[in-house]
């Protein structure tokens, strides 16, 4: 039976570390010329709020979140390693990440990833994400999608 445990932590941790190199890689190889201009934007120094997905104790995923303005959390450095991927990890990262957000008092979330990467944008749409203007330093950037989620704090009903 597969055990998938998420753990919150912060960027300081040793597998988080490991996974994002192993997605930056693979973000060099989609983004090609343009992997420099978005790396600027990915560092991940003093982020407080890092999930970090365990499959059998072995690390196969992870996501954060940092404050963008004062209602918006971005999801930012969302990641499964290959080995685990379609097992619907990634949605439970960022669904760990959403109940945190709401939790330290988010309305939305907010993220950006690129037209080069179609499962991403699958995924967030399925979750409930709509493509928005980009923001930020995504404006004017051809290959970026930008996306928000607004967070239902008190939900009263199903839609």
């Amino acid at each position: 039976m597969n055990n998938l445990t998420l753990i919150k932590t912060n960027s300081e941790n040793t597998d988080f570390r490991q996974l994002v190199t192993l997605l930056d890689n693979d973000l060099a190889v989609r983004d090609g010329d343009d992997h420099a201009f978005y790396s600027q934007f990915n560092k991940i120094d003093m982020i407080k709020e890092v999930v970090v997905a365990y499959q059998n104790d072995i690390p196969a995923g992870c996501g954060a979140i940092k404050p963008f303005s004062g209602n918006a959390a971005e999801i930012k450095r969302m990641f499964v390693h290959p080995d685990f991927r379609r097992q619907g990890i990634s949605a439970k990262i960022l669904m760990e990440l959403e109940h945190w957000a709401k939790e330290l008092g988010f309305k939305e979330c907010i993220l950006e990833t690129g037209k080069k990467q179609p499962e991403a944008i699958a995924l967030y749409q399925k979750v409930g994400y709509q493509i928005t203007p980009n923001y930020g330093q995504y404006i004017d950037v051809d290959n970026s999608v930008c996306m928000a989620k607004p967070l239902n704090v008190n939900p009263t009903h199903n839609d």
